[in-house]
Parts: C-alpha cells; structure tokens; sequence
C-alpha cells in the first residue's frame, strides 16, 4: 500500500471543528465500557468485556472476526511514534527518519513525525486497520516532543501530527485513541474518540484526564505496579471508579500472563 499524494495532501488540509468526523458513523465506546489488552501471544478471547486491543500486525484476521461476532469491538494497536525494526513494513522508512532508541526498548526508536515519508507509512497502516476490519485503532507513542528523540520536535508538531492520525482513522470510519500525551488533552479531547492511558496514578497525573470523561469518553488505564500488591490494588481501584476510569492492572509484556480488572 502507498498512500496517494492527492489523499495525504487532503488528509493534511485543516480540520474541521468537529473532530475531523469525515464518516457518517463509527464506533463510540461509552464511558463505562469493559475493555481488554492483549499485544503478545496467542490472543484470549475468553474474557466477558465489550472491547479488545490488539495488535495491528500480529493479529489475525479470522480472530477479529471472531471476537466481532461475539458482539465484541477491536482496536488495533500500532506505534505511531517509532519504528520497529521487526515489523513487515520497517524498510519503508528511510534513514532520516530515524532517531534515538527508545528507552530499553530493543530494535525501537523514535521516528521524525515531520517527515512526510512517516505521515505516508502511518496513514498505511491505518488503511491497514481498515482492510483488516479494525473498529478503530489505538496509535502509541504520539508524544515524541516530550522525550529525547534526536530531533528537535515541539508541542505544535506533535499536535498537527496526531490530528492527521486522528482524521485519517475518521476517514476510514475507524474510531482512534489518545495514547498518554497528557499536556495535550485539552488540544484533543475533541478529535480522539477515547484516551488510552498507562500508569498516570503512579505519576499523579490522572486528574488531566479528567476532559475524557466531561465530554462522555472513556479513559482505559493500564496499571503496572500492583500486580503483587492485592491490598494496594484495591485502593487503586477505588480511586480509579472515583475518577470513572476503566483500569486493568497488567504485565508490562501485554501478554495475558495475568490481568486483575478494576470493574
């Protein structure tokens, strides 16, 4: 797949106020929806919840029609922000677009979002998504200004880029999420259908997700630290149904190995 010129050129033209909602419809997970994550192994599809992620590469197609059939939604999981040098489509990027390696993280490192070349890759992948028969996807990674990437991104960037992201996925009717990237909510909360989130307890930062859940929106978050910690858990859940956040307490893998849910 190769974007066209002419639809990478409209995809970049301004967004309308509404969110970029260029199709008549597409799936809105409420704010309480039951959710589930798995990006390693064989998925199970056992659990009794209204919506899986999954990986956008490694899944296969005859599991998201099962789990559909189940009266179940998929959204597939992709990095946004770096390139892996394991998945099908890496030689599709070129060396400028390349940066510094992501944290401990082997064969990953964060990609130049300015580059046009990525924008192409991106909008590939979700099209992707789309032929795969996605509900919508959930990019990862959309806050290389933050972070040491070798390239000097700024906050105005990120947010162009993650608004092509979120209006591509609209194109295709495809619902999309925030992952993280929480100085920029109150830019986004009105173009990501959901926000997807990893450890904001931890850092104390879940009030700024607050604008998910005024406007109806879920906010499905990840805990990594309580796994050993039964009585902490608990805590963690009653302050995470506080805030009407849907948290599962996970490995760090994302490989099903274990999963407590706060709902």
């Amino acid at each position: 797949m190769d974007l066209s010129l002419s639809l990478l050129s409209a995809l970049l033209l301004p967004l309308p106020t509404d969110g970029g909602n260029l199709a008549a419809e597409r799936y809105q997970p409420p704010v309480d929806v039951q959710w589930h994550i798995q990006l390693q192994g064989e998925v199970n599809i056992g659990y009794d919840v209204d919506l899986y992620v999954v990986d956008l590469f490694d899944i296969e197609e005859s599991v998201i029609d099962d789990l559909q059939a189940a009266g179940k939604k998929v959204i597939c999981y992709f990095s946004a922000g770096t390139y892996e040098n394991w998945r099908p489509d890496r030689y599709r990027f070129l060396p400028t677009d390349k940066g510094r390696r992501l944290g401990n993280w082997p064969g990953e490192r964060w990609l130049d979002i300015r580059s046009l070349n990525v924008r192409k890759r991106m909008a590939d992948r979700i099209e992707l998504a789309a032929e795969k028969g996605c509900d919508g996807v959930d990019p990862d990674n959309v806050d290389g200004y933050t972070n040491q990437t070798g390239f000097p991104l700024n906050s105005r960037q990120q947010l162009s880029y993650n608004r092509f992201l979120f209006r591509t996925a609209h194109k295709y009717g495809m619902a999309v999420s925030l992952k993280n990237d929480l100085q920029q909510v109150n830019e986004l909360v009105d173009y990501a259908d959901f926000a997807v989130n990893e450890s904001c307890h931890e850092w104390r930062e879940c009030h700024l997700l607050q604008p998910f859940i005024d406007a109806g929106k879920p906010v499905l978050h990840i805990d990594y630290r309580f796994s050993q910690d039964a009585a902490g858990r608990g805590y963690h859940c009653e302050h995470m149904n506080t805030l009407g956040f849907q948290s599962l307490t996970l490995p760090l893998a994302l490989d099903d190995s274990y999963r407590f849910s706060c709902f």
